[in-house]
């Protein structure tokens, strides 16, 4: 039932319009003045109010200015009696927060239309409320769900930095420096190295595909398989004749990853990888590159190469076929194997990095140690891109060959 407050300081214009109202089944209060009514609309809700406009003390006007500035959650539709016919008397009416008018005498049938209209609005007003209330809601509990999933992306990005905890380590005849900046809480790309045994060091660069968390369990299951503390697991290590810890070539570990990829694991995503063996005593590296960044050698004596003819990436077909290649560092040399986040980052009008400014950096900083010259590349990039987030994993390894004399 809709609630309604007659004012008017007439009674009898009062009683006119209660009985009226209430055999139209609403709810009638009255009030004999603006400053009584206004009393009432402070502990009370009026779905439509009747006010006469010319009353002694506070006038219709005043009491619906000073309505309008009540704290109310709910609207009320106000109605103004009034003999006033001037298009400014109405104007000052409808700026002070009217609804509409209504000229006396009052008739029956205008009266119920009016208040019909005002019920219309009513209804649409409140169906307007519910809606922003289920919106506000619904806003509240994806807010509530997306700050649930940021807390567990931040803790799924402390247990990945898990999988690259030692951005240095020092093999004695080679030091291995890392980088891995990821785009969002966690990311695709993986770096690391691990001993074959006391000669033999592998070094590998990943780059899964895509971003958040698909990449980010990918990125885990490769880190296991290529794991140097879990030699039974890694899919690059195999036992000799006589017990020994041996090594798969690095094409054939490519084709072992690229079978899993494709017959165990049936996912849609895949993977770059570039993967290397190096001889310790010998300065001599093989590796394989399937769809990753070519891999550079910076010589000692300030020479740049880039190796390499790009292969197929893993996880993609069936039957590819991966080629190794080998590559001699003497000692002094480093092997940079990066992801093409490095080289494909854009500036602000999407010209990508680049290899060739990768290679013109690297020579500019090639007097700096491996570590101090990885973060060169992050401040670089930083400085291309203006500041902005990358758009991709950054990431890579450089591994400087020292030698056992």
């Amino acid at each position: 039932m809709r609630t309604v407050l007659i004012v008017d300081d007439s009674k009898a214009q009062r009683r006119i319009l209660s009985m009226q109202l209430e055999r139209w089944g609403y709810q009638i209060t009255e009030a004999c003045n603006g400053d009584e009514a206004l009393a009432l609309c402070l502990h009370e809700h009026f779905d439509l109010i009747l006010s006469d406009w010319m009353m002694p003390g506070m006038s219709g006007l005043e009491f619906c200015k000073a309505f309008r500035d009540l704290e109310r959650q709910e609207y009320g539709y106000f109605i103004l009696l009034t003999s006033k016919s001037e298009k400014t008397e109405i104007a000052s009416g409808l700026e002070n927060g009217a609804d509409d008018f209504l000229t006396k005498p009052v008739s029956a049938d205008e009266l119920r239309a009016r208040l019909r209209a005002g019920e219309r609005i009513l209804s649409m007003q409140n169906q307007l409320v519910e809606k922003n209330r289920l919106v506000v809601s619904t806003f509240e509990k994806l807010q509530r769900l997306y700050d649930s999933l940021d807390r567990d992306l931040i803790e799924a990005r402390k247990l990945q930095q898990t999988l690259v905890r030692d951005l240095h380590r020092d093999y004695g005849a080679a030091q291995v420096a890392l980088m891995l900046r990821p785009s969002g809480h966690i990311g695709g790309d993986l770096v690391g190295s691990f001993m074959i045994n006391s000669n033999r060091l592998a070094l590998y660069s990943v780059d899964v595909s895509g971003h958040g968390v698909a990449s980010a369990m990918m990125t885990a299951r490769l880190a296991g398989l290529l794991s140097g503390g879990s030699p039974d697991q890694n899919i690059a290590l195999r036992r000799g004749a006589a017990g020994e810890q041996q090594a798969w070539p690095p094409a054939l570990v490519a084709t072992r990853l690229n079978r899993m990829m494709i017959e165990d694991l049936q996912v849609d995503q895949y993977f770059t990888l570039a993967y290397a063996e190096v001889d310790l005593i010998s300065g001599a590296c093989e590796v394989v590159q399937a769809g990753h960044p070519h891999p550079l050698v910076m010589r000692k004596n300030g020479e740049i190469e880039s190796l390499g003819q790009g292969g197929l990436p893993i996880g993609l077909i069936e039957e590819a076929s991966y080629e190794q290649f080998a590559l001699q560092l003497a000692p002094g040399d480093r092997l940079f194997l990066v992801s093409d986040g490095v080289t494909e980052c854009p500036d602000h009008d999407g010209v990508e990095f680049g290899q060739q400014r990768l290679i013109d950096l690297l020579r500019r900083n090639a007097a700096l140690p491996s570590a101090k010259l990885l973060e060169a590349i992050i401040w670089e990039l930083n400085h291309y891109t203006d500041g902005t987030d990358f758009p991709d994993d950054i990431s890579g390894l450089m591994c400087n060959y020292l030698g056992t004399g």
